[in-house]
C-alpha cells in the first residue's frame, strides 16, 4: 500500500476541482493493477466522478444550490450564513471514490475525471489523501 495526502486550495468560492491530474501525478511509479482510494477528511466537502469543462461541473453546483441552499434553514450555524448545507453535502456527494487502476493508469471513462466537490466556501484549503492498493 503507498500513501500520500496533498493539499488543494479552492478558494471563497464553491468549486468542483478536477484532481485527475493530481491521482495521475501520484500512480507515475505504478506499473501494476491495483485501486486508488481518494479521500477528503473534511466534513464540508465531497468526491465525484463525472465530466468536467463541459458544463457538468457548473450544473452540479447549481444542482446542489437547489438541493442545499444557503439560507437560514440549517441547525447547524456557524460560519457563514447557510453554512450547515455544507455538513450535509457529504451525505449526497461521499468523502471517497475508488477507481480501478490497470497497468498503473486509471480506468477512467472517456469523459470523466475525479472531482473534488467543495461548497464550504469557508474553508479555502483541503487536504486529500491518495492510496494506491496493488492488486
Amino acid at each position: 500500500m503507498r500513501s500520500e495526502e496533498i493539499e488543494i486550495r479552492t478558494g471563497s468560492t464553491e468549486v468542483v476541482h478536477d484532481l485527475t491530474r493530481a491521482c495521475e501525478d501520484f500512480l507515475a511509479d505504478v506499473d501494476g493493477d491495483g485501486l486508488l482510494h481518494v479521500w477528503v477528511p473534511h466534513a464540508t466537502a465531497g468526491l465525484a466522478v463525472l465530466e468536467t469543462g463541459a458544463g457538468s461541473d457548473d450544473d452540479l453546483l447549481a444542482a446542489l444550490r437547489e438541493l442545499l441552499p444557503a439560507d437560514g434553514r440549517w441547525r447547524h450555524r456557524h460560519g457563514t450564513p447557510g453554512h450547515g448545507r455544507d455538513h450535509v453535502l457529504p451525505a449526497l456527494v461521499p468523502p471517497y471514490a475508488t477507481i480501478p487502476v490497470l497497468g498503473g493508469v486509471l480506468a477512467l471513462g472517456t469523459w470523466q475525471s475525479v472531482c473534488l466537490v467543495d461548497t464550504n466556501v469557508d474553508n479555502p484549503v483541503r487536504k486529500v489523501r491518495l492510496t494506491f492498493l496493488a492488486g
